[in-house]
């Protein structure tokens, strides 16, 4: 008798084993013979824990890779336009560049009419390539700032120091408005800095003269008068390449938003646009604001 039941395990346990063999050498066709871009999961037929436990961690690494070539695949395309789109604007100052060079070559005794004119053009060849190069770098994911406790005011002040010609030029006197000089938020310095740039850069492209800088508890908002033309769309205004029509013509590569909103979602921020009547406000989010929905308009 005891025979007879240890034979019948036997029996059991040799069907066992050739079911897992079976589904094993199933499983292994199916990854063989599916194309990688494939979504179709790998099924079990078998019963036990530790089959279909193996079966959901293969399924789970199969999705993670696919997200993975998705992302990669999206990442290219985004870099291919951005670098279609963006092609023509760093071809505008430098053919400009070269042919004041060439005109110089030929008129030596003009070089101080073009030689500001060259240096201009190749200034803003540099900030089409640093805004490209960052944005690019923020959009594989090759940028992390490390967060700390910083002082919102210097980085602004430096920001605006950098932009005082411009600013003195549009006849703009920044008007401040912080709740307390030590106002402190969680932010890199180095990437608030660059919000703080791009946000008056906009201003002074695409703005009607004027500029707010106010600042209370994890915010900072600037505002300024909305120009001449048709009124810009708060949804989309920090898409990319969004201003390309019909404001192209006021310089930049259509980046500068995008990068503020990039960057603003690395320091754990967020940053939404609003108008009021006619003045477009943007708000910058700190940490501890961040989850705060913005107001209806």
């Amino acid at each position: 008798m005891l025979l007879i039941v240890a034979l019948m395990l036997l029996a059991i346990a040799v069907l066992r084993l050739f079911s897992y063999r079976r589904q094993i050498i199933e499983m292994a066709r199916i990854l063989e013979e599916t194309p990688a871009e494939s979504n179709l999961p790998l099924t079990v037929q078998i019963p036990g824990t530790p089959a279909r436990r193996l079966c959901r961690a293969i399924n789970a690494r199969l999705e993670a890779g696919r997200r993975l070539r998705l992302e990669m695949l999206r990442g290219e395309r985004e870099l291919k336009y951005t670098m279609a789109c963006i092609s023509h604007d760093i071809r505008t100052p430098l053919a400009g560049a070269m042919g004041y060079l060439q005109l110089l070559d030929k008129e030596p005794r003009r070089q101080p009419e073009y030689l500001p004119i060259i240096k201009k053009r190749l200034q803003e060849l540099d900030e089409l390539l640093t805004e490209l190069f960052l944005y690019t770098r923020l959009l594989n994911n090759a940028f992390s700032p490390e967060c700390e406790n910083t002082a919102a005011l210097p980085p602004l002040w430096e920001a605006l120091a950098e932009f005082y010609p411009q600013l003195e030029d549009a006849g703009i006197q920044p008007h401040l408005c912080f709740d307390k000089e030590e106002q402190r938020v969680w932010a890199n310095p180095e990437a608030l800095g660059r919000v703080y740039r791009n946000l008056i850069a906009n201003a002074l492209r695409h703005g009607g003269g004027g500029l707010t800088i106010s600042a209370a508890d994890n915010e900072v908002c600037f505002s300024n008068p909305l120009g001449a033309g048709p009124r810009p769309d708060p949804d989309h205004l920090f898409d990319r390449f969004y201003q390309s029509s019909p404001a192209r013509e006021k310089g930049g590569a259509g980046l500068g938003l995008s990068i503020v909103r990039k960057l603003m979602e690395q320091m754990e921020g967020r940053v939404f646009a609003q108008i009021t009547e006619n003045e477009l406000q943007i708000h910058l989010l700190f940490l501890s604001q961040a989850h705060v929905s913005p107001p209806n308009p």
